[in-house]
């Protein structure tokens, strides 16, 4: 996650049984833990979202950077 800090990405989670929501936003920070994304203010009502590895893990979100849609 390190090397995609600064990176713009899509966040796809699951909200529910069959709730989902995608948000747009950038890398801000990576801790041993967790990471925090910025949210795109014009879509969004909160600036920041913080996830834990164990989300992804556990498929709980997707993430599908800018730059890996384009190759």
């Amino acid at each position: 996650m390190d090397s995609h800090l600064g990176e713009s990405l899509t966040i796809v989670a699951q909200a529910g049984r069959k709730k989902i929501t995608k948000r747009r936003g950038v890398l801000k920070e990576t801790f041993p833990a967790v990471f925090v994304v910025e949210l795109d203010q014009d879509q969004n009502n909160f600036e920041h979202v913080s996830y834990s590895y164990t989300d992804l893990l556990t498929k709980n979100i997707a993430l599908e950077f800018d730059n890996e849609a384009e190759a």
